[in-house]
């Protein structure tokens, strides 16, 4: 994983021993496969009006939304930024997004156990995440949703390595930031998995196509 700032020794530590258990995993014959479906949520699953508060260190403040809190956060970050997540925590006038049909599809062809949404909103915004999913029919499991608290590309790059440790090996990945798409894009071409990347605005054919082909191996065993 490459990262735009400086990290820790300890963090260094921690992300070369997640890579090396996705090797590891990657290594063993006849290893089962393990579907993830991993979504983003702003902008991908769905479109709100929450804003992140912005303080600078000259005492000035400003209000972003989602998209410019992932396209800005490592920038603004590395100025000296503390950002207020109070209101990122709740989904404020919560409307569908670009690729929600796409998970209700999953959710209706395969349940959701192994439908994950990875956002750079707090853990605090999962219970209202969920809330939000459930009220429009798809019903996620709250250990599924997982607030960063970090608009970088690299946390979300290390997440998905670290499910990859885990033994996770048919990976399905969709995000509307470009750079994340890229991290992620990055990081499995490194582990022996199967993977499929999407930038949230793309054609939904590709991702219509990937769920057809694994509702065809669900029933055939014919693999996708």
């Amino acid at each position: 994983i490459k990262y735009s700032e400086p990290i820790t020794v300890q963090k260094a530590i921690n992300a070369l021993e997640k890579t090396d258990k996705a090797l590891n995993n990657a290594r063993k014959l006849d290893q089962p496969v393990k579907k993830i479906r991993v979504f983003d949520f702003d902008d991908t699953l769905a479109k709100s009006k929450s804003m992140v508060i912005v303080n600078m260190p000259d005492g000035s403040n400003t209000q972003i939304n989602a998209t410019q809190f992932a396209q800005q956060a490592s920038d603004l970050e590395s100025q000296g930024a503390e950002f207020d997540f109070t209101e990122f925590s709740k989904v404020i006038e919560g409307k569908k997004g670009p690729l929600f049909s796409v998970a209700q599809k999953i959710a209706n062809a395969r349940g959701t156990e192994d439908v994950f949404i990875l956002t750079a909103r707090p853990q605090a915004a999962a219970g209202p995440i969920k809330a939000f999913m459930e009220a429009n029919g798809i019903n996620i499991p709250l250990k599924n949703i997982t607030g960063l608290g970090d608009g970088t590309a690299e946390a979300k790059a290390g997440w998905i390595m670290g499910k990859a440790a885990e033994g996770y090996n048919d990976f399905y990945f969709a995000d509307d930031a470009i750079k994340n798409v890229k991290a992620v894009e990055d990081v499995l071409s490194q582990v022996d998995v199967k993977s499929k990347v999407q930038l949230a605005k793309a054609s939904k054919r590709q991702t219509f196509d990937t769920i057809v082909n694994d509702m065809i191996e669900d029933s055939s065993g014919i693999e996708t």
